[in-house]
């Protein structure tokens, strides 16, 4: 039962990380399209994360009072509205508005965390929140798939077919899922669950690191399809490849990330992956060729950023008691989506300000850095 749950709740994230990620992997022919500027194309890019961050503060809520099983079916069908309009808008100020309510996908995050939490004891929930979070893995199908189900079956299409399948993984939650025997509501108003959270030291201290590292994968795994397009003049359906690639080296880490965090602590695996982030910064600053240094670089950077994703929420299993989990979960993922929310923006004002993305990296490198400074000072003990 803990399994089939756990596959269950990975596979709804998957599916609703997919509808959340739809316009990053076309940006490229909506910019063209549209004749949409750099800064104008990042924007369009950004905005579903927006929704998809600020929405996980409710919807922890709503999952501590309702359950996972009843919020993961409603997230799926509320999600097929923006995911059909936004497969028919043709005009630049209608995809920013559905691209907005799109971000309703990226909420179902704040939903699996305490729903698997409550299917495993203590000693194994790095190991559940880790496998939950590969289906962060959904934003590497649809960079994959997206842009080739266009070319074969037309923009509109392909959104039905998105919409389809969220309506059938809306209906396997309901049947096939169910709440944990641990498990009872919350009936406690939201709003003091809400202020006592976040009067929680842990609470501050995830969402910081947790913007860091999860920020850092949503802000690639979106913009990095148009960067590539810039920077290396790749084809849509080869900058979606390999963003693909990206995607997937962040998910194989994240599960790996919470199994060493129960064997070695999440403090040692947030180290790690913050010093790596570091690394790889710096290097991709300097532009390097293509494919191999290039392509080792993105992988590697995907490999740090999803170590320390599954690492801080090892971390809130530990620290914060289950009762509080799926609240501290809202506040701490919608930090980690606005994490991911601006960089798009600032890479797409330094490319339109200087024609490369230097600054952009290197802003990252001393994020990270700082966020390596603050885990080894505030968790030394």
């Amino acid at each position: 039962m803990q399994s089939r749950n756990l596959v269950l709740a990975t596979a709804a994230f998957a599916i609703t990380f997919w509808a959340w990620n739809l316009i990053g992997p076309l940006s490229g022919s909506y910019s063209k399209l549209l004749h949409l500027s750099p800064t104008q194309t990042s924007m369009l890019v950004a905005i579903p994360v927006l929704v998809g961050s600020l929405g996980r503060i409710p919807v922890g809520v709503l999952a501590d009072k309702f359950g996972g099983r009843l919020m993961f079916a409603v997230i799926c069908f509320a999600t097929i509205v923006p995911v059909l309009f936004v497969g028919w808008s043709s005009s630049y100020g209608s995809l920013l508005f559905w691209g907005f309510v799109l971000g309703i996908g990226g909420t179902s995050f704040a939903v699996g965390v305490p729903f698997v939490n409550a299917w495993y004891e203590p000693a194994r929930r790095g190991f559940a929140t880790g496998v939950f979070g590969a289906g962060m893995g959904g934003t590497a199908l649809s960079a994959f798939f997206t842009p080739r189900l266009v070319e074969a079956l037309g923009r509109s299409a392909t959104h039905v077919l998105m919409a389809v399948a969220l309506a059938a993984m809306g209906v396997i939650m309901l049947v096939a899922s169910k709440n944990a025997p641990s498990w009872q509501p919350s009936t406690a108003p939201a709003l003091p669950r809400m202020r006592e959270a976040m009067k929680i030291k842990a609470t501050w201290q995830c969402a910081f690191l947790y913007a860091v590292a999860f920020g850092g994968f949503v802000a690639f795994s979106t913009y990095l399809p148009t960067l590539l397009q810039n920077v290396y003049a790749f084809a849509q359906t080869e900058a979606g490849m390999r963003t693909a690639g990206f995607s997937i080296a962040a998910v194989v880490a994240r599960p790996l990330g919470g199994i060493l965090s129960d064997r070695v602590g999440p403090v040692r695996v947030l180290l790690t992956s913050f010093a790596g982030t570091v690394l790889m910064a710096i290097v991709l600053s300097f532009n390097p060729p293509l494919e191999v240094a290039a392509g080792v670089s993105f992988v590697a950077m995907a490999f740090f950023l999803g170590l320390g994703t599954g690492g801080v929420f090892a971390l809130v299993a530990k620290v914060v008691e289950p009762s509080r989990v799926g609240t501290v979960t809202g506040l701490v993922g919608a930090a980690g989506g606005l994490g991911g929310y601006f960089p798009p923006l600032v890479m797409g004002a330094v490319y339109t300000a200087t024609g490369a993305y230097t600054i952009g990296y290197l802003l990252l490198a001393l994020t990270a850095g700082a966020a390596l400074l603050y885990t080894a000072r505030a968790f030394r003990s």
